[in-house]
């Protein structure tokens, strides 16, 4: 190709008279053929002497290879350690092994539990780290060892003891879970430290989708992803704002892209590319090793709520409607209802303890009782233990300007009205116990939006009605990702997340980081 044959491919491709950037490109390829042209991509062996996707699969082993050998090693730690204390103590039902059987059992439990997570696809890369798939192949693996176990007792005539399913399978399997996220935080750590264990990512699609989707991505560090440029339509109208990543070319080099910089996932948002071009685009980029994502444009819609449905050869995305969960609505008033009333009765005597400091150190009740929205609108009376003296709530006016929080919610760090003792309740959460009346009665739920003030309401804006869709209450998503310190947008955003994402295996998992938060006493005041 000679020299002046890339800058007239430029102008060409964008459009017009416009100069080249050379600087578009961290070192120009020879060939600049869109992957857009009919005819397929093709790469230059010449000046890339090695395969990029072979490439791209020994940079990500760097940091997978390590990740992979750690999940494997810990699994079968655990199961060795568990099955050998369980054959040992199988004494106590008759069954008497040597030591050299102990060990060969342990062994060979060890090597058929990693044996049955690997084919249940429970040391992908993707999956590691990843949370919900990653725990759902350990529950699937507990349950086909079950299986297992029954089918070859049953075909061999071998009388297993029943310690060996009913507790050992439920054990192993809980304690791997509890490994597996160990090593989850150990990750997340490590992207938050140095970007490390991050996967290189390119965002490609219209200007406004792309800003917008960077934006989220950099919102957190532990995602896994790390954006090192744009690709949009018209690179010399990407205007490069601070801390913003450059545009790697247009979209139509985007393979080239790929390859020039190492780039790991390519993210597909907006409208800009669909149907014909982005199948093209899928296959321009299978020689590079590179994954493709497509954005749907669903804000914060994931997991159990969306469907993939194949329909006339076109694959749909089916959003479930948070009032057509009828099942799980009675499992979650089932489990409210009863953990609710255990609660309630665990903590009586904490319960009873505070209530006779609040009356015994400040004048007026020991309980505080306020009027709140509740589901759709309704309203019903929300109990707390008193923090404040008497009459703080009509003291709200005089010290609006002074709130910590922007939007609606106030909340003040040093609040005056908070009494001594009201101070330390508030720091433990223990001024919310009686709150658990109301989720017996069915005014609330464990885990939902905080049910907001009338005044609050009433300046609600479409969007935010929709977070009380479903029954308010006494944690959240927001109140687990940084409680009292979060903005008024952030938590409204975390709340409608919960709203169209909410199940009773998030539910349990915001219980369990209510409870970390509330000992760590982040956010509390």
């Amino acid at each position: 190709m000679s020299a002046d044959v890339g800058p007239r491919v430029e102008e060409d491709r964008l459009g017009g008279d416009l100069p080249p950037d050379p600087d578009r490109r961290a070192h120009p390829a020879p060939s600049r053929r869109p992957w857009t042209d009919r005819t397929p991509f093709v790469l230059e062996r010449e000046v890339y002497r090695d395969d990029p996707a072979l490439a791209a699969v020994r940079r990500r082993s760097a940091w997978t290879t390590p990740l992979l050998v750690r999940a494997a090693l810990g699994d079968a730690v655990v199961a060795l350690v568990v099955v050998a204390i369980a054959a040992v103590t199988l004494r106590d039902v008759g069954v008497r092994l040597d030591a050299l059987a102990v060990v060969g059992l342990s062994v060979l439990s060890a090597a058929g539990w990693v044996g049955t997570l690997a084919v249940l696809r429970g040391y992908e890369w993707r999956r590691v780290g990843d949370g919900p798939d990653e725990f759902s192949s350990i529950l699937r693996a507990a349950v086909a060892v079950v299986a297992a176990v029954g089918v070859v007792s049953f075909s061999l005539q071998l009388l297993v003891p029943r310690r060996m399913v009913l507790v050992v399978v439920p054990l192993v399997a809980l304690l791997t879970a509890l490994h597996r996220h160990r090593l989850r935080v150990w990750l997340r750590g490590q992207r938050r430290a140095d970007g490390a264990a991050a996967l290189r990512t390119l965002v490609v699609g219209d200007g406004s989708s792309v800003r917008s989707v960077v934006g989220d991505l950099r919102r957190t560090a532990d995602h896994g992803m790390r954006v090192v440029g744009v690709a949009v339509p018209l690179p010399h109208q990407w205007e490069l704002d601070e801390g913003e990543p450059p545009c790697l070319g247009a979209v139509a080099e985007v393979p080239q892209a790929v390859v020039d910089h190492d780039v790991d996932v390519v993210i597909v948002v907006g409208s800009h590319l669909s149907g014909p071009a982005l199948r093209r685009l899928s296959w321009a980029l299978e020689p590079t090793g590179a994954d493709l994502v497509v954005a749907p444009g669903l804000v914060e819609v994931t997991g159990p709520s969306v469907h993939l449905r194949p329909a006339a050869g076109l694959s749909l995305l089916h959003v479930e409607r948070p009032s057509a969960r009828s099942g799980r609505l009675l499992g979650k008033a089932v489990l409210d209802r009863t953990l609710g009333s255990l609660l309630l009765l665990a903590a009586s005597p904490v319960l009873l303890a505070s209530a006779v400091a609040v009356r015994l150190t400040s004048p007026g009740p020991a309980f505080f009782a306020q009027e709140r929205v509740g589901v759709d609108g309704s309203l019903f009376t929300m109990y707390k233990l008193r923090s404040m003296v008497v009459g703080a709530d009509r003291q709200v006016d005089d010290l609006t300007d002074q709130s910590d929080r922007d939007g609606l919610m106030f909340k003040m760090k040093a609040d005056p009205r908070v009494t001594p003792v009201g101070r330390v309740l508030r720091r433990f959460s223990l001024d919310e116990l009686p709150q658990l009346w109301n989720v017996v009665r069915g005014d609330m739920s464990l885990v939902g939006p905080r049910p907001p003030l009338p005044r609050e309401y009433v300046e609600y804006h479409d969007s935010v009605h929709l977070r009380l869709r479903v029954r308010p209450g006494l944690t959240g998503l927001w109140q687990v990702s940084g409680r009292a310190d979060l903005s008024w947008e952030e938590s409204m955003r975390l709340d409608l997340r919960y709203v169209d994402n909410w199940s009773l295996a998030m539910d349990a998992l915001i219980l369990w980081k209510t409870a970390r938060a509330v000992l760590g006493r982040s956010g509390a005041y």
